[in-house]
């Protein structure tokens, strides 16, 4: 197209995955060969191809249908979704949910709902992108503060006291790091500021904290945080939908004024019945959780004591550090030859000299695969040192 380029240096690593049927081949198209190997999903808790929710979704296909064709306050209201919200507000410790198509429209309709132009969003610097473009829509004054920095958000927070509402917008977890942010120390300073607190906590529901409900769990400021937005699309199934769970006259304001949640069809009935079926799992039983503390901890140890340079931190997602944009791309290379499927993140993703290879843990990986992963990593930087 005229007068349109790419930096093809950006693609340069990238592949195509194509996931075949459940036990058939995954296939992974790079540009220039094709490799397969087993199919796996693996997300966090493995529960995408799990049999019961497998079986949850076609109950609820059987019974209530493939969708309704409308959004929520005209027709498409099904009693499975009012009971997935009040499960997840249970899960959550909060007092009501709103679901939406995904965590994107969530963050999406949440700050132009609640905010306007007497108002500031003070927003992680190193925020999902769902999260800035969410609150660009709002016509609240925004403010970053440098990441988990707290002194740097107490300073912006004594600057904005004459706003008559101020947000405190972080990740739970940050995604290309694996760290957490302070969630104590932000509610403490939200507290004694008079502002808000919402949390993304998309990477973390499910098997963060000590029952696995996330980062206000895990730092004990449940009854603290005002809002909580999330996906069902990781470790609460791994299809699609989003949710914001908190405080039930915001929820109630977004049922009344947010566009995406307004505009769009409702959650089809087969992701419905397997997010309620994840929760029930969940909730019943921790060995998904403590087999997935296993493998980090595994994988974290191994990699260590082999050498290779971790971000620190307690999270499944473990960024190994390689610094050169190509040695990431090449690693990334010679570990998908070995069937080890990683994807090399460079400038622009993450800054200029920390280029990575994001891993990411799963329940569902065996040790067997955990210690195949890590003896793959020293195979490729062997041949690449060689």
């Amino acid at each position: 197209m005229s007068g349109f380029t790419c930096d093809d240096s950006i693609f340069r690593h990238m592949y195509i995955p194509v996931c075949g049927a459940l036990d058939q081949l995954f296939t992974v198209i790079s540009l220039d060969r094709i490799l397969r190997w087993p199919s796996s999903r693996p997300r966090f808790l493995g529960l995408a191809d799990h049999p019961v929710l497998v079986k949850a979704a076609h109950e609820a296909l059987d019974r209530w249908g493939f969708g309704m064709a409308s959004v929520r306050f005209i027709c498409g209201t099904q009693e499975l979704h009012k009971q997935l919200e009040s499960r997840l507000s249970e899960f959550l410790g909060t007092e009501d949910t709103i679901l939406y198509s995904s965590c994107f429209d969530a963050n999406g309709g949440l700050f132009e709902t609640l905010l306007g132009d007497q108002d500031v969003v003070i927003s992680d610097e190193l925020n999902h992108a769902s999260i800035i473009d969410g609150v660009r829509l709002c016509k609240a004054k925004r403010q970053r503060y440098r990441n988990r920095d707290m002194a740097d958000l107490e300073r912006i927070l004594q600057e904005s006291k004459d706003a008559r509402y101020r947000l405190i917008a972080t990740d739970g977890v940050f995604s290309m790091d694996g760290y957490l942010a302070p969630l104590d120390q932000i509610c403490e300073l939200a507290e004694r500021y008079d502002a808000l607190v919402m949390v993304d906590d998309s990477h973390a529901v499910g098997f963060t904290g000590p029952t696995g409900r996330g980062t206000p769990e895990l730092f004990g400021v449940t009854d603290k945080v005002d809002v909580v937005t999330g996906t069902l699309g990781k470790a609460l199934g791994g299809a699609s939908g989003g949710y914001v769970s908190g405080r039930a006259e915001i929820v109630e304001m977004l049922r009344q004024r947010s566009r995406p949640y307004l505009f769009s069809n409702s959650l089809a009935p087969s992701i419905t019945g397997a997010a309620l079926a994840a929760l029930d799992l969940l909730s019943s039983s921790g060995e998904l959780l403590e087999r997935l503390r296993a493998n980090t901890e595994l994988f974290r140890r191994r990699m260590t004591e082999e050498g290779f340079d971790l971000l620190p931190g307690e999270h499944p997602i473990i960024p190994v550090m390689i610094g050169d944009a190509a040695k990431a791309g090449r690693m990334a290379d010679l570990l998908l030859e070995q069937g080890i499927y990683v994807i090399g993140f460079s400038y622009p993703v993450v800054p200029h000299g920390k280029a990575r290879i994001r891993t990411q843990m799963s329940a569902a990986h065996s040790l067997d695969d955990v210690n195949r992963a890590v003896d793959a990593f020293v195979a490729a930087r062997s041949k690449m040192d060689g």
